[in-house]
């Protein structure tokens, strides 16, 4: 899938609002690597997966050595995740977080 589709197809999904269960919540986080230039880079993304009200979130990891909202691979594996999960609901949390090492 081209990047800029399935950037496209994330921010839908995130713009349609809260709609119900199953829940997903995209938090990006940062720190400083070779293959950053900036400091808004994302270096990784954490997806948390919530199936009902009350339920504990299951969480997946992906990172990369680039800023991963430019990743073709890991942005496609989101609009995935989303779609099998058959989400209602997808978040995004705003900014870039620092993770520390």
């Amino acid at each position: 899938m081209k990047l800029d589709k399935a950037k496209k197809r994330i921010a839908k999904q995130v713009k349609k609002g809260f709609d119900g269960y199953p829940h997903i919540t995209l938090a990006y986080f940062g720190s400083s690597v070779e293959g950053c230039k900036t400091p808004d880079c994302v270096t990784e993304v954490v997806v948390s997966f919530v199936a009902e009200a009350g339920a504990a979130a299951q969480e997946q990891r992906f990172a990369s050595s680039v800023d991963v909202r430019e990743d073709e691979a890991i942005q496609s594996v989101l609009v995935k995740i989303i779609e099998r999960a058959k989400a209602r609901t997808v978040t995004e949390i705003a900014g870039v977080a620092t993770r520390k090492p």
